[in-house]
């Protein structure tokens, strides 16, 4: 059986006008070793170390960081402002501070490691914040990668919703979260396809930094919607997309696709799913296809290959 070298983690802090952020990494083997950078962006309920490194009593495989990282890939992640480790503010953390979050922890990724560019995958609004990272400094991303990502939003189930919600999103910058919302974020789509615990660890892991997340991303997606430009994503991009998912249709999701420039894309949907994928029962599948598509060969131009 092969050595699996132990996974080492380390904090550090960056800094956004005075704002101080939370950064996280995971990698195997010496800290000063160049691996190919994934930078993990989360969602609007969790903070970074909830969302991707995710510990679960008698169980294996719920951290993203540690299964990448096991692959030979130094992994990185953060709290955005008002989540977690990182300061509370009076803002509602919405989808453009997310871009000037992830701008001020690739100054940190780059300082640590000597390189400019890392695979950005983001869950939820956490896609709508790395999407538009590439939509606003394409030099930091050499890959994208969207999960329960939406377009803008039309025929959207959860996003109806949520428009219910719009008087209280515009009155608070903060709206509260308890065990009963952590447990309903995996029934709300399909109660099937996660294990009927998980509500509850996310809920005591998360609760521990309080019970209050901010509003900014529920807000930009009932009001705000389109955030991101196709047209304007040039890099090789994989686009995945669950059974069950109420964030966006499939006909959203699709023409938002059609449009990216780079040939080198894809769009992966996978049964047995809900909204999030990697707290799923089946998630294998999931980790299985951004493997696939983080380890896909280079092209090769025909002009370059020998006669």
């Amino acid at each position: 059986m092969s050595h699996i070298a132990p996974v080492v983690a380390q904090e550090y802090w960056t800094s956004k006008n005075g704002v101080k952020l939370w950064v996280y990494r995971k990698h195997c083997g010496p800290s000063d070793a160049l691996r190919p950078l994934l930078f993990l962006v989360h969602g609007s309920s969790y903070s970074g170390k909830t969302m991707f490194d995710l510990q679960v009593p008698e169980r294996t495989g719920y951290s993203f960081m540690d299964r990448f990282a096991q692959l030979g890939f130094d992994v990185w992640t953060m709290d955005h402002e008002g989540y977690g480790h990182s300061d509370r503010t009076s803002g509602n953390s919405d989808i453009a501070s997310g871009v000037d979050d992830l701008k001020a922890a690739m100054a940190i990724v780059t300082q640590v490691t000597g390189q400019t560019q890392a695979t950005f995958f983001g869950q939820s609004s956490g896609a709508l914040r790395a999407a538009r990272f590439a939509n606003f400094h394409p030099d930091h991303v050499a890959q994208l990668i969207v999960d329960a990502f939406v377009w803008t939003g039309q025929g959207a189930p959860t996003l109806m919703k949520r428009a219910k919600m719009l008087p209280q999103l515009q009155a608070s910058n903060v709206r509260k979260v308890d065990a009963a919302f952590y447990r309903s974020v995996f029934t709300r789509d399909h109660a099937g396809s996660s294990e009927p615990m998980i509500g509850d660890v996310v809920a005591q892991t998360e609760l521990q930094y309080g019970d209050t997340v901010p509003t900014g991303t529920y807000l930009d997606m009932v009001t705000n919607l389109p955030l991101v430009d196709p047209d304007k994503v040039k890099c090789p991009v994989l686009m995945i997309r669950a059974e069950h998912d109420g964030i966006a249709t499939d006909e959203d999701l699709m023409n938002f696709f059609l449009r990216l420039p780079n040939p080198d894309k894809q769009m992966v949907k996978i049964a047995g799913l809900a909204h999030n994928a990697p707290f799923g029962v089946n998630r294998e599948r999931f980790y299985h296809v951004i493997q696939a598509f983080l380890t896909m060969p280079k092209r090769i131009d025909i002009t370059q290959v020998a006669a």
